[in-house]
Order: structure tokens, then C-alpha cells, then sequence
């Protein structure tokens, strides 16, 4: 498969955000990949590829960097990284390349932003895919992301970046080889002037600083059940300290359809790598296709 097209689009206040556009834009249905907190489009690489070269039914398939990470501009002023600014980025992206309705794949914060949208643009979702992430987001697993965002130790190599993303979260991917975390260190570090750096404005630390450890966060039942509309998948990492168990059922109480899946020695978030995870995933895809009025005529 041909490899993936960089674009730019425009924010609403011009600020150009990069997406990642993999298969035919003609393709009859859309898979639109939003990223974790200062995660990149790179994260779904492999899983994009799947589902964009698919032998019987290819896709377009989109992958955002949310401002401020990757090859999206910064923002001067880091308030701006927030759930608000972000979900107009994202509309702003949809309408730009015609890509509503689609299927959303929502990492962590991605998959924050997907509920967003179904209480904003019920008809932008065609399916979601919430990946480690639900209504009820625990505040352990919360802290644990504050204590390294915008913290990270500087690396002179990618060796060395590797085994600081080891040390920092083997708990989590106990099974990853040396080769795994090389891998991941190449998706978090870039070189820039000489330095390797995080692929996000570290400024993205100051959007957890007002947070409340002490106090459950607020929950989103709404917003999961405004997605009653569309098929949903709960992937969850076995080893996750943001997504509970618990959680996972309430969301299975109020949706007896959804469709879940737990990744094994996997923890916040689930890599999306493995063949038997993109195949489930797939097949979800599929299925939301089935559903979707109008998507052959796309």
C-alpha cells in the first residue's frame, strides 16, 4: 500500500493542523483516527494501513494531530490545548475534507473528544471506537499521565529515549521488546536542532494543572449516551489504570449491544498493533459501513 499523504488544514483561527490521509479519497466510507493527549497521528500507522488496504473494501482513512503535536503548528497561547478549541480543530478538519459521516477511533482523549462531538454533531459519527477510555476516567491513572507530560528527560539517542520510555512504563506493557520501545521512542522524540525532543509542546503539561486528584472528575454518561445512536466499541488495556473494569460494565448496562474487547498485557492505552486487534477492529468498521445510510453512494 502507498504510503500515507501529509495535508494541512486550517483551524478556525488559522492555525494549520496536519492530518494524515491514507487510501483513496473516492474510498465508499471514512475511519477518522484521533490520538491520545500528546500522542500523534503516528500512533495509528499500522492500523490505518489495514483498514485503508483492505483487498475487498479500501478506506480513507484520516489521523489528526491535534494542535501542538506532531506537525501541527504550536499554539502561542497553551490554553488554547483544550476540549473546546480541539473539538472545533476537528470539525474544522471534517468539513474541510469532506470526511462526514465516519467511523471515529478515539484514543484516550481522542475517544473524549468523539463523545464530545455525538452531544455536538450526532450525524459526523457513523460508529465509535473509544479506546481505554469511558465515562468515568480514573484519577490515579490521571496522575500518573500528569507526572510525565511536558517532564520527560532530553535523550541523545533514540536507544536512550527507548529505555526512558521503558523504565517509565513497563508496569503498563510488561511484553514490549527492545525493538517495541525503540519503535515507540522514534513516535515520542524528534530531532530538532541537534536535540531530541517530544513530538508535542511540552506547554501541554499546564492543561492538567488545575485538575483535582482529591475529587472524582465529572462523568460523561451523556455524552456515551449520545453516541445510542451509532455501534460502539470499549477496547480496554488489562492492565489499565485509567479505564476500569467496573466502568466497562456500567457502559455494557446502559448499551447491551456494545461490542468490547480487552487487550492482554496491555495498559493505558492498548497499542492497536496486533493483528487479532486491528482484525476486531476491522470487522467493527465493517459492520458500522452496514449501517451507515448512504455510505456506498460516499
Amino acid at each position: 500500500m502507498t504510503d500515507p499523504v501529509s495535508t494541512f488544514i486550517s483551524a478556525p483561527d488559522g492555525l494549520k493542523l496536519h492530518v494524515r490521509c491514507y487510501g483513496p479519497r473516492s474510498a465508499a466510507a471514512t475511519v477518522v483516527c484521533l490520538p491520545g493527549l500528546a500522542r500523534t497521528a503516528a500512533d495509528f500507522d499500522v492500523l490505518a494501513r489495514t483498514l485503508a488496504g483492505d483487498a475487498t473494501t479500501p478506506r480513507r482513512v484520516l489521523a489528526l494531530d491535534y494542535r501542538g503535536r506532531g506537525l501541527s503548528d504550536y499554539d502561542r497561547d497553551p490554553t488554547h490545548y483544550d476540549f473546546q478549541v480541539e473539538l472545533a480543530d476537528v470539525l474544522a478538519v471534517l468539513t474541510a475534507l469532506d470526511a462526514m459521516p465516519a467511523v471515529f477511533i478515539g484514543t484516550s482523549r481522542g475517544g473524549i473528544l468523539t463523545m464530545l462531538l455525538s452531544v455536538l454533531r450526532p450525524t459526523a459519527i457513523a460508529g465509535a471506537v473509544l479506546n481505554d477510555i469511558g465515562p468515568v476516567i480514573e484519577p490515579k491513572g490521571l496522575m500518573r499521565i500528569k507526572g510525565y507530560v511536558g517532564k520527560l528527560p532530553e535523550p541523545r539517542t533514540f536507544d536512550e529515549g527507548a529505555e526512558i520510555l521503558r523504565r517509565l512504563f513497563s508496569a503498563q506493557f510488561p511484553k514490549l521488546t527492545h525493538d517495541d520501545w525503540l519503535a515507540a521512542a522514534r513516535r515520542g522524540f524528534k530531532e530538532q536542532d541537534g536535540r531530541l525532543v517530544p513530538t508535542y509542546d511540552v506547554k501541554l503539561a499546564k492543561t492538567m494543572e488545575g485538575v483535582d486528584f482529591e475529587k472524582p472528575l465529572p462523568p460523561l454518561w451523556k455524552e456515551f449516551d449520545a453516541l445510542a445512536h451509532v455501534p460502539v466499541m470499549a477496547i480496554r488495556g488489562e492492565l489499565s489504570d485509567l479505564l476500569a473494569p467496573a466502568t466497562v460494565e456500567a457502559m455494557q448496562a446502559r448499551r447491551p449491544d456494545l461490542e468490547t474487547l480487552e487487550v492482554a498485557d496491555q495498559g493505558h492505552t492498548p497499542l492497536l498493533v496486533e493483528p487479532e486487534v486491528t482484525g476486531r477492529i476491522a470487522e467493527f468498521v465493517r459492520r458500522c459501513e452496514g449501517l451507515t445510510p448512504g455510505a456506498a453512494a460516499r
